[in-house]
């Protein structure tokens, strides 16, 4: 008599899955919303537009490293398998722990808030915005639970609309609007410690908004050839959303100028209707809401992978392992992960929580490069893996620029970021109770 097998993850994404992917964990409704808070910060179109420029060279640099650390270890769970194959399964459950309490949840509700927000002014309907939000990402928990084939053709197709939207805004924007006065110089103050603590708190949303590469990762045991589809796909991916994220700025700059950004809570919209009137500001607005229900979707397709590599490990309730046999969606994972980005959006607004997401994240980011040093040192067969280039040089900036960002966002927002790294801390006697209560 045989047994019968768990069914298992099973492999049915591609290259431009991949790619897709990666642009759609990145782009949600952070380009349309924050370069407002940059240009609060800094006054001059060189130190706006080098803001997003160093963010998008922080992404790149950290699409390369993942992309090397993907080529080495193609595993279920991504970044939480890098942690815990390079230094203890304890580093890897507390970066699990936080992404499904704090880093995925949070981000996944500040996106259905702001969607909420454009989609009740697009329509007018009388709801509120977290009940909004709330039916938003349970309606995506269904979809993704019916497989990851599913799941990512909804994310691919929305990916698709996304592009469209920011080209179109890029088009009109440099072709049609008039150009708006702003400051000239590259400083808007003497160069000091007061300028380079501005650029920094700048610099927080922005990573927020180039941040999601990573969560690709999580799929790769549902991506065909992991070894060189996810390696391709994260570079691709993040490089198109560079392009694009920067184009964006110089049409905001270019329409609103610097004072009109800042001033603007929507600077999307206002830019469109500064070219197209009120039907640019309704489209836009449109194109917003379907690029937060493609970041939402991107979300529940990838970080459910991790608590199933946690389950997997005896780190996690052992029905969170499981996989659908028809669907092969490991449909616990993400329910959890659905059920506690409702709480949060039914209770948080998008600026707390914006604060103790990035804290948190970019603290595991540098904690993630620091493997390539581990993994690099074990291997004996390196040929066809994707390479760091600069390494480790490029590591080490990427390494310190994380670390300096968490110091100072604890600096800026206290409360909130302190919030975050108790919750982080929390997870270190939940990881032994769970090794506990393996062990008997």
């Amino acid at each position: 008599m045989t047994q019968r097998t768990q069914p298992q993850l099973a492999r049915r994404l591609g290259l431009f899955d991949a790619t897709m992917i990666v642009m759609g964990g990145i782009i949600g409704s952070g380009i349309f919303m924050n370069p407002s808070f940059v240009a609060r910060q800094v006054h001059t179109p060189f130190l706006v537009l080098g803001t997003w420029l160093l963010g998008g060279l922080f992404a790149l640099a950290a699409a390369f490293i993942w992309a090397e650390l993907a080529s080495a270890r193609p595993d279920v769970g991504g970044q939480y398998a890098y942690l815990r194959e390079a230094f203890h399964p304890l580093v890897a459950f507390v970066y699990g722990w936080v992404l499904l309490l704090v880093i995925q949840t949070g981000g996944m509700a500040a996106v259905a808030v702001t969607f909420a927000q454009y989609f009740v002014q697009l329509t007018n309907i009388p709801i509120s915005f977290p009940i909004l939000a709330a039916i938003v990402l349970a309606l995506l928990t269904i979809i993704n639970c019916l497989g990851v084939r599913a799941g990512s053709t909804v994310q691919s197709v929305l990916m698709v609309l996304k592009i469209a939207a920011m080209v179109a805004l890029v088009v009109c924007g440099l072709f049609i609007g008039n150009t708006a006065a702003s400051p000239g110089g590259f400083l808007d103050r003497p160069a000091s410690v007061n300028l380079l603590t501005a650029f920094g708190v700048a610099l927080v949303p922005v990573i927020f908004s180039y941040g999601g590469w990573q969560t690709a990762t999580f799929v790769a045991g549902e991506i065909k050839e992991p070894r060189r589809n996810l390696p391709r796909g994260l570079i691709l991916g993040v490089i198109g959303v560079v392009v694009l994220y920067i184009a964006a700025n110089v049409v905001y700059l270019r329409v609103l100028g610097v004072s009109g950004l800042a001033a603007s809570n929507a600077p999307a919209s206002d830019a469109m209707r500064s070219v197209l009137g009120n039907f640019g500001a309704r489209a836009i607005a449109a194109a917003i809401a379907v690029s937060t229900i493609g970041f939402l979707s991107q979300s529940m397709l990838t970080a459910p992978r991790v608590y199933f590599a946690m389950a997997n490990d005896g780190l996690f309730f052992k029905q969170v392992g499981a996989v659908h046999p028809r669907t092969r969606a490991p449909i616990v994972a993400i329910a959890l992960q659905g059920f506690l980005a409702i709480v949060l959006a039914l209770q948080g607004d998008y600026g707390s929580l914006l604060d103790y997401v990035v804290s948190v994240d970019v603290i595991f980011f540098g904690l993630t490069a620091c493997c390539i040093f581990v993994f690099r040192r074990r291997l004996t067969d390196t040929e066809g893996l994707t390479r760091v280039p600069g390494h480790p040089i490029t590591t080490i900036v990427f390494i310190a620029a994380c670390w300096l960002i968490a110091i100072n966002t604890v600096f800026q927002n206290p409360r909130n970021t302190l919030y975050g790294i108790a919750i982080m801390l929390a997870g270190i006697p939940v990881y032994w109770f769970w090794r506990w209560r393996s062990s008997k």
